[in-house]
C-alpha cells in the first residue's frame, strides 16, 4: 500500500473518532458465491456479538476539509490542523485491502463538507457503489448522509449502504444556530425523511416482489452532543422520543461533549466529557425503547435532569413508592418491567414460568434478577426483605449508593496517619 494513502488514513481516522453513532449493524446478509465478505449477525465498530466475538470496521472520513465552522467540531474550517482528502478510488482500495488482511469486517464512512453537500455526497456514493458493484463487497457499510444533500443522492446511497445516518448534533434549533450558524435542523430532518420514505417504499415493494432491492436494511441512526449547551435532559429525551416515532429510526446516540476547541467562548469550560450523564441518557433511552416508559415519567418540570447517582428506573421507583411492592406472581408484564433490577428477559421468564408454579426468591436469582435492588420493591414466596414501605425511599437510596470499603481502606470517619519509615 502506498505511503501517501497510509498517511491520509492516519489523519482521517483521527478526525473520525469523535463520531460514536456506529455501534451495530442490525442487518443480516450472508456471504454468497462470487461476493466478498458478509454482514451476517455482526456488530460493528469494536462491539461484541451475542457469542462474545469482538468485531471491527474501518472508521474513516472521505475528507476532513469542511466549509462549516461549527464551534464543537475539531474539523471546523478555522482550525489549524492537518488536512487530507481521499479520492473515491483510494478509499475503495483501502477498504478492500484492509478486509483481505482481516483487519476489518465493515466500513463506517463519514466526511467533512467540501464545496457543497451534493459534491461531497456524490463522492461518498461513488465509494459505496464501487464496493458493491465492482468489487462485489458484501460486508457491512454504514454511511453518513450529508445534511443538505439532494433526495436523489440520498436514495442512491440507501441502495448500497446498510445503514444511513444524519447527525442532529444539538437538540434545539436556537443552540444549534449559536454554535453552528451555517446549519439548521431543517437540513437534518429533510434527509431523515428521504431515508424514511426510501425504507418504507422498499418494504412495500419487497412484499410484492422478493427480488426488489433493499433500501438501507439496517435503518438510520443519529447522534446528539451532550454538555455543549444548556439543554437539560428533559429537552434531550423529548427530542429522542420524537425521533423514535419515525419508523426507520433505529438508534439515537449520545456523545459527551469533548472540549477540542477550548479557545471558543461559546463552549462550556469542561475538563472532561460528562460520561456519567451520557450513561444515564443511554439508560433512559432503553426505558423509552424497551420498558414502555414515557418521557414525562423519567424526567419532568420538577426533575428536568436525570439523577447521576442512580439509574433512571430506580429513580422513578423511589419517587413513586405507592406503586410498590409488586407481587411477582400476579403482576402483569408492564408492571414487572418497572421493578428496579428486573430486565426485559427476566420479566418474560417470570410471566412464562408462573404457569408451572409460584415464583420464589431462588427462582428470581436464577433468572438473573438483581436482588440487591429488586428486594425492596417486590413480594413473593418466603421473601423476608423489608419493602420500600417498611423502610423509606431515602434509606433505600442511601443503601444502594453507599460505597463498600475495599480491604485495607480506613473508614471515612477515621483519620489515617502515615508515619515516616
Amino acid at each position: 500500500m502506498k505511503a501517501d494513502i497510509l498517511e491520509k488514513m492516519k489523519v482521517l481516522a483521527e478526525s473520525a473518532k469523535y463520531d460514536v453513532s456506529c455501534a451495530s449493524s442490525g442487518t443480516t446478509r450472508k456471504n454468497q458465491p462470487g461476493t466478498l465478505g458478509s454482514a451476517h449477525g455482526w456488530g460493528i465498530c469494536h462491539s461484541f456479538t451475542e457469542d462474545g466475538r469482538c468485531v471491527s470496521l474501518l472508521k474513516i472520513m472521505l475528507t476532513n476539509y469542511c466549509i462549516y465552522d461549527c464551534a464543537y467540531c475539531i474539523n471546523r474550517r478555522s482550525n489549524d490542523i492537518r488536512r487530507a482528502t481521499f479520492t473515491p478510488d483510494e478509499l475503495v482500495e483501502l477498504t478492500i485491502e484492509f478486509y483481505r488482511r482481516n483487519y476489518i469486517e465493515g466500513l463506517f464512512l463519514s466526511s467533512g463538507v467540501i464545496k457543497n453537500p451534493d459534491y461531497t455526497m456524490e463522492r461518498m456514493v461513488r465509494v459505496v457503489k464501487e464496493l458493491r458493484t465492482i468489487h462485489r463487497y458484501n460486508g457491512y457499510i454504514h454511511m453518513k448522509s450529508i445534511p443538505g444533500a439532494s433526495e436523489e443522492l440520498v436514495r442512491q446511497a440507501g441502495l448500497y449502504a446498510d445503514r444511513l445516518s444524519v447527525n442532529i448534533e444539538i437538540p434545539t434549533e436556537p443552540n444549534l444556530k449559536m454554535l453552528a450558524p451555517e446549519k439548521n435542523h431543517q437540513s437534518v430532518f429533510k434527509p431523515m425523511l428521504h431515508i424514511q420514505q426510501g425504507v418504507l417504499q422498499s418494504n412495500e415493494e419487497r412484499r410484492k416482489f422478493r427480488s426488489a432491492p433493499r433500501f438501507a436494511p439496517a435503518g438510520q441512526s443519529t447522534q446528539m452532543i451532550i454538555g455543549a449547551t444548556d439543554d437539560n435532559d428533559k429537552t434531550i429525551l423529548n427530542t429522542t422520543a420524537a425521533l423514535y416515532t419515525r419508523p426507520s429510526m433505529k438508534r439515537v446516540y449520545y456523545s459527551g461533549f469533548i472540549p477540542v476547541n477550548t479557545y471558543d467562548n461559546r463552549l462550556p469550560a469542561l475538563k472532561q466529557a460528562p460520561l456519567v450523564r451520557e450513561n444515564r441518557l443511554y439508560q433512559a433511552d432503553w426505558l423509552l425503547r424497551f420498558y414502555e416508559f414515557k418521557v414525562d415519567e423519567i424526567v419532568d418540570d420538577r426533575f428536568p435532569n436525570l439523577d447521576l447517582e442512580i439509574d433512571p428506573k430506580l429513580s422513578w421507583a423511589l419517587r413513586h413508592p405507592e406503586a410498590f411492592p409488586v407481587d411477582v406472581n400476579k403482576a402483569d408484564y408492564a408492571m414487572l418491567l418497572r421493578i428496579p433490577g428486573l430486565g426485559v428477559k427476566s420479566a418474560k421468564l417470570i410471566v412464562s414460568s408462573r404457569r408451572f408454579g409460584r415464583i420464589t426468591a431462588t427462582t428470581l436469582k436464577k433468572m438473573g434478577v438483581v436482588m440487591k435492588k429488586a428486594q425492596y420493591f417486590i413480594t413473593c414466596n418466603e421473601l423476608a426483605f423489608n419493602t420500600v414501605h417498611e423502610t423509606s425511599p431515602e434509606y433505600i437510596r442511601k443503601k444502594l449508593t453507599e460505597k463498600k470499603m475495599k480491604k485495607g481502606d480506613a473508614p471515612l470517619n477515621q483519620l489515617s496517619i502515615i508515619f515516616p519509615e
